[in-house]
């Protein structure tokens, strides 16, 4: 079977329609039609039912896209091996979150290359629906993210128990958001929170879903938004944003994505030293809490 057809298929699931899988393709709708009716003709049987609300799997779809997530894990478990740099014994391959990278993902990875001498490395950074997509593809071994997916074949776990915490360019700003005030869009999770400790609060003049970004608009502006306490820890530091004492605050954890059929041996040793970096990154969200005042415990009971 052409790979291609397998690819395919995995983004027409991921994607949710012909035309999005187009796109993240790079080919024209009549391609992935035509690619999804050779598929058809190979299995002899349908894949998937065109509906109003976009595509719906058929039985044996249902069926097929095991097979077709190990089709691609195989291939790309065959182009890892080939693509093995001489002198070393094998690649590792990970994503991590814009938003993560600065203070996680780039601390994991000095932790890779000393640690893991033998081993060579490929990074990506990227949004989560995007790494998502390469870890079921088999393109990334490990994905860091805030809002992963859960697949067959892939393993999910809590990494970081990040916090938004609100931040102002302004000292004297109080926990009553004003016009000065930016919303940021930090998933749905958040905006239901967000609505239920603010309740009188309308909408804001600009709203922002450019994460960490958004955080040099925050201070030249003299605003207020939520960040995480990892992202805005330097700028507390050098005393460009300020905690803003009263204000609540909201969990919003990292999760850690594998592929449970790469090598365990090295996944092992790859997830024990990222996870020695979300404790470092704990110890900096406690400090930051303490300095500010802030009871999280309490914060995160009220929050519940």
């Amino acid at each position: 079977m052409d790979i291609q057809l397998a690819r395919t298929f995995l983004e027409i699931i991921a994607a949710g329609s012909f035309i999005h899988a187009a796109d993240r393709l790079h080919v024209t709708q009549s391609a992935v039609s035509l690619r999804v009716k050779k598929l058809e003709g190979e299995l002899g049987r349908d894949v998937f039912v065109r509906a109003k609300s976009g595509i719906v799997l058929t039985p044996a779809g249902l069926q097929f896209e095991r097979y077709a997530r190990s089709l691609m894990k195989v291939w790309e478990e065959a182009k890892y091996h080939v693509a093995v740099p001489d002198g070393y014994d094998d690649v590792l391959d990970f994503g991590v979150q814009y938003s993560l990278w600065p203070k996680l993902g780039g601390r994991w990875l000095r932790k890779l290359e000393i640690e893991l001498p033998d081993i060579a490395l490929h990074a990506e950074i990227g949004m989560p629906d995007r790494l998502m997509r390469l870890m079921i593809q088999g393109t990334i071994d490990i994905g860091i993210m805030y809002t992963p997916q859960l697949r067959p074949g892939l393993n999910v776990t809590e990494l970081v128990e990040e916090t938004l915490i609100l931040v102002s360019a302004d000292p004297d700003y109080g926990p009553d958001l004003d016009e000065n005030y930016v919303l940021m869009d930090w998933g749905p999770e958040f905006a239901i929170a967000h609505s239920f400790h603010f309740p009188d609060f309308q909408m804001a003049r600009t709203t922002l879903s450019i994460g960490p970004l958004a955080i040099n608009f925050i201070i030249e502006l003299n605003r207020a938004a939520y960040f995480p306490t990892r992202v805005v820890k330097p700028f507390i530091d050098s005393g460009h944003l300020h905690v803003v004492s009263g204000a609540p605050v909201f969990p919003y954890p990292a999760y850690v994505v594998w592929n449970e059929e790469k090598s365990p041996e090295l996944i092992d040793k790859a997830l024990g030293l990222l996870r020695l970096c979300a404790e470092e990154v704990d110890q900096e969200q406690d400090a930051i809490m303490k300095d500010a005042d802030i009871n999280l415990d309490e914060q995160l009971a009220g929050y519940s």
